[in-house]
């Protein structure tokens, strides 16, 4: 097999002293037995996408392990330095359940303390949404996860937290590339000053816990509390190191945990992917639920912050919600809330996403709060809360299973929303409803909006490209009708325009650029093609609304609503 001469430059780098003996043999063995992966390993440098840093654990530049992450950590400590000169510098770090997450966490921390960083190090695995609070609590400069989210088992990552608590954003993300790149791999300090390495634990956890049952409880009756059958899975993640802890002490009695996840487990045994998106993550608690008569499931993923929920519908059967209803659930709750508490003052905001529910815009406009809409991730949504320091903010998720209430934590947190979820719910069954019957009076109030999603696929190289290819052809060349409807607008985020297909004006996006395209046809649908930051995958979300008159035709119009989608996806050739 021919290996391209850039490529075999950067395995003779890694065959050099600077890289260990157990590291050069590795590669030594992938260049007589295993070429491809040799290429696979080293034909580029990890990047950082919308959620950080991810990749599959191994040898070389294009995977996780201590050169990468140090090379990484290297340039973020020179960063911190121009950042904050003369100051001692903080950072807080924290890990999931993955393989080699304690180990590659230490190497972390060692480099961040040869560079004279207090490394704050959770000596256990803890969620994401608790570096977030610990980061803000430890007065901390920037913070790390160890993580690699609800990917595959061979998968860790690598997150970047700043002083607010919230993720990298542009353009600081790409300084930090930048200085990163600049870098050579002998340059990486890793002996550790371990007086500088300091163990945190249960201080956080309880000041976490507290902070958690204050900002998503909302006076719900004792009697009602103990009344909510609840089912909860951590999927062998980290939630369970704090979702029981938070709703034993918000008032919660009844939590029946699903005891053959429980445990935590990089490996995942029991479900083919620990993401709480897929139905086939949350069988066994359904199964559980159905055992017990449970009123609420729900599961969380390896690092705490998705969550999936499943209730009883109209017939008694359970039944997954999707991440935009589960959102706007939570939104509609907290808006009803704050609005009895007087607290809606026109100063106040909401958060969401481009590829989520339009609903949250009706929803914002119906209580008098504005909606603001970012770029997928939830580091936007954090971003909003630093740009808008004279609006108070609410709450606000995006449509992958994400969620955050308040500002106390600046990422998605299922910690809190669990707790928020279960609040609601709670409240439902004292006044003689669900909350399944709570969202259907929602569509009749606010519009019925369905939206589906399509995850491409694709591996390696040719995957990556067969992706870039997609997204060429549909900017260039525009579809100008789908399924009947005409194209009315096309936004186009890579170069920050909306072009108006009937009149060919074009004008400005405020957002900032990223790979994404959306199509808004003129009966309200949307359609938006987005490949992911981290991985060989390109992501199609669909958005269609009708009015509904009363709770009883919901089934009817839901049934018109799938097969325009199904129709959509067909005559985009997707299926």
């Amino acid at each position: 097999m021919h290996i391209e001469q850039n490529i075999l430059d950067k395995v003779n780098e890694w065959l050099t002293p600077t890289f260990d003996e157990q590291t050069q043999t590795a590669i030594k063995e992938m260049m007589t037995s295993s070429p491809k992966e040799l290429e696979e390993s080293f034909y580029k440098n990890l990047e950082f996408g919308t959620g950080g840093m991810r990749g599959i654990m191994g040898v070389g530049t294009n995977r996780i392990n201590k050169y990468t992450l140090g090379k990484n950590t290297q340039g973020l400590s020179d960063y911190m330095k121009k950042s904050f000169p003369n100051e001692q510098l903080k950072v807080a770090i924290a890990y999931d359940c993955r393989h080699n997450s304690n180990t590659l966490a230490k190497v972390v921390a060692d480099v961040f303390s040869a560079n004279g960083i207090h490394a704050y190090l959770f000596s256990d695995m803890r969620p994401t949404p608790e570096l977030s609070f610990a980061l803000k609590y430890l007065n901390c400069h920037a913070g790390i996860v160890l993580t690699a989210s609800h990917n595959p088992p061979e998968y860790n990552g690598y997150k970047v937290y700043w002083q607010d608590g919230g993720q990298l954003v542009p353009p600081q993300d790409e300084e930090i590339v930048n200085g990163i790149d600049a870098l050579n791999y002998n340059q990486i300090q890793f002996n550790a000053n371990e007086n500088l390495i300091e163990y945190i634990d249960t201080a956080i956890d309880e000041a976490f816990a507290k902070s958690t049952v204050e900002n998503a409880s909302f006076n719900t009756p004792s009697a009602a509390k103990e009344n909510l059958k609840i089912v909860y899975t951590s999927l062998h993640g980290t939630s369970i190191k704090a979702i029981p802890n938070v709703l034993a002490k918000a008032g919660y009695t009844d939590v029946n945990i699903v005891p053959e996840q429980a445990e935590p487990n990089g490996d995942f045994p029991t479900i083919k992917s620990p993401n709480p998106e897929e139905p086939e993550a949350l069988t066994m608690a359904l199964a559980l639920a159905e055992k017990i008569n449970g009123d609420i499931v729900i599961g969380t993923d390896p690092d705490s912050d998705r969550l999936g929920v499943a209730v009883r519908n109209t017939e008694g059967k359970m039944v997954l919600l999707n991440g935009n209803q589960t959102m706007v659930i939570m939104t509609a709750f907290l808006l009803e809330q704050w609005k009895r508490a007087g607290k809606i003052t026109g100063k106040e905001f909401i958060g969401s996403t481009i590829v989520s529910t339009p609903m949250m815009l009706e929803l914002g406009s119906a209580y008098g709060v504005e909606c603001k809409v970012g770029l997928t991730g939830f580091k936007w949504i954090a971003k909003m809360i630093k740009d808008y320091p004279h609006l108070k903010f609410i709450g606000g998720g995006e449509e992958s299973f994400g969620f955050m209430v308040g500002d106390a934590v600046r990422d998605k947190d299922a910690v809190g929303a669990t707790l928020l979820v279960c609040e609601i719910a709670a409240q439902a069954k004292a006044s003689g409803s669900t909350l399944y019957k709570e969202l259907l009076n929602m569509y009749v109030d606010f519009g019925f909006y369905k939206e589906h999603l399509i995850s491409l696929t694709k591996k390696g190289i040719s995957g990556l490209q067969e992706i870039n290819q997609m997204m060429v052809n549909l900017r260039d060349n525009p579809v100008k009708e789908i399924n009947g409807q005409r194209v009315v607008c096309i936004e186009d985020y890579d170069n920050s325009t909306s072009k108006n297909m009937f009149t060919n004006e074009i004008e400005s996006l405020s957002v900032p650029k990223s790979n994404v395209l959306i199509y808004y046809l003129e009966d309200g649908s949307k359609i938006c093609a987005r490949p992911s930051g981290t991985e060989p995958k390109i992501k199609f979300y669909f958005s269609v609304n009708a009015d509904v008159d009363n709770v009883e035709n919901i089934k009817s119009v839901e049934k018109q609503l799938d097969e325009k989608i199904k129709n959509i996806i067909a005559a985009m050739q997707l299926n």
